[in-house]
């Protein structure tokens, strides 16, 4: 071997440490997002680590994923304007600075799945390991299986490693459906394989007694199977689709019975059950300050500082929109709601292409789109996963943008606002 061979050789070897060692942080930041029981949690500290470190060796945000950095950033302004309201600011500069930790969270994600969209991978199989580890440990507290496993239960509710059952059923639906996904278009000697974990991250989203959780789980998949069944022309996969969607939900109609055969959760099911709880329409119910809470934002178009509905009503907004009125300003108001719309519009005008990337981009659009209309019944400002699921469905939208700009060759033009001479593969 020459002296040149042998140089090659070593900078191979030291690439392929390199990228097994930045894979396995971006897969370890997406686990620890399973687990929030106390706050800053580790997920918090990890990332501010890893956003950190890759910003000293490289961080580029390109021109594709722009809109979201300035719309995020309008977001977190409007939040200023409105704690400028404020006589008193409790812990609202802290909740504020989450909000644009979290913010800046999406910006990241976007950014490295644009620079290599392998990172998809990585981020997916990660968050399905942390569902299963965060159910398991839900399953374990609300059966009581060993001493101290209340900590993970609330209400009588699996909470998994979370404060809250209304985000930890949520925060299964994007493995869910990616398994799902897995399932209805892979290879059928991989179907048991697939189910047991799906099987686990179910009982998770059932035993959170989550109505939001048991409405976006589905909603998410009539979604993802009708966009397969639009997407796939060949008749054989269309049938293959039906079928395994029909053994699935049989599976998923058993596991449930089964567990209605257990008294304490057949009585809290038929409770949580009903589409409106008495807390939802009595005089000062979650509706009425829905009503309340939009004719003061008509009131005071600077908002009133982040948590401050929740001290003058007894209880928070349960709405990311009258939140994002309130706690964020007409500002930030305007710049969720555009945002909003331009990661839909941008998202669904790509959704169907063939790109290698697109099951991970369709899952977690059907996610985002889900996880936005239950925004109507519940705050989701500092959901660590739904920054994850804006970050992965524009890490997708830049891509797009990048690979159109190669084939057209006006690479330059997705090129990153910082100095970069890396070119656009």
């Amino acid at each position: 071997m020459t002296v040149l061979e042998a140089d090659l050789s070593h900078s191979a070897v030291n690439r392929k440490l390199i990228q097994l060692i930045v894979s396995a942080a971006i897969g370890a930041g997406v686990f620890l997002s399973g687990f929030v029981i106390r706050e800053p949690a580790p997920y918090e500290l990890f990332m501010v680590a890893l956003m950190a470190v890759w910003a000293c060796f490289g961080l580029r945000f390109p021109r594709s994923i722009m809109p979201l950095l300035v719309l995020l950033v309008l977001f977190n302004l409007g939040g200023l304007i409105a704690m400028s309201q404020m006589e008193k600011l409790y812990e609202t500069p802290l909740y504020l600075a989450v909000t644009l930790f979290l913010s800046f969270t999406a910006v990241f994600y976007a950014a490295i799945i644009r620079s290599n969209p392998d990172y998809f991978r990585y981020i997916f199989n990660a968050y399905v390991v942390a569902a299963v580890v965060t159910t398991l440990l839900g399953i374990a507290g609300y059966f009581s299986l060993f001493p101290g496993a209340e900590i993970f239960t609330r209400y009588g509710r699996a909470t998994g490693a979370f404060q809250d059952p209304n985000v930890f059923g949520p925060y299964l639906v994007l493995p869910a459906l990616y398994l799902i996904y897995r399932m209805l278009i892979g290879r059928t000697i991989n179907l048991p394989m697939l189910a047991v974990p799906l099987l686990i991250i179910f009982a998770g989203v059932f035993l959170s007694f989550s109505r939001g959780a048991w409405g976006l789980f589905a909603i998410t998949i009539a979604l993802l199977i009708g966009a397969l069944f639009l997407q796939k022309t060949s008749g054989r996969i269309r049938l293959r689709i039906l079928v395994v969607s029909a053994i699935a939900f049989v599976l998923l109609a058993v596991a449930t019975l089964i567990a209605l055969q257990v008294p304490s959760i057949a009585e809290l099911f038929t409770s949580r059950a009903k589409l409106v709880q008495d807390y939802d329409s009595w005089r000062l119910g979650r509706f009425a300050r829905h009503a309340l809470g939009f004719l003061l934002a008509m009131e005071k178009p600077a908002g009133i500082g982040a948590l401050e509905f929740g001290r003058e009503f007894g209880e928070d907004t349960h709405n990311i929109w009258l939140k994002a009125l309130l706690d964020y300003s007409w500002l930030g108001f305007i710049s969720y709601l555009t945002l909003t719309f331009w990661t839909l519009a941008s998202g669904f005008r790509i959704l169907f292409r063939d790109r290698p990337w697109q099951p991970y981009l369709l899952c977690a659009y059907v996610a985002f789109t889900g996880h936005i209309l239950l925004g109507a019944l519940i705050d989701m400002d500092h959901w660590r996963h739904f920054y994850l699921l804006l970050g992965l469905v524009w890490g997708g939208i830049a891509l797009e943008w990048r690979h159109q700009s190669a084939r057209n060759g006006t690479a330059s033009m997705d090129q990153p606002f910082q100095g970069s001479h890396t070119p656009t593969r």
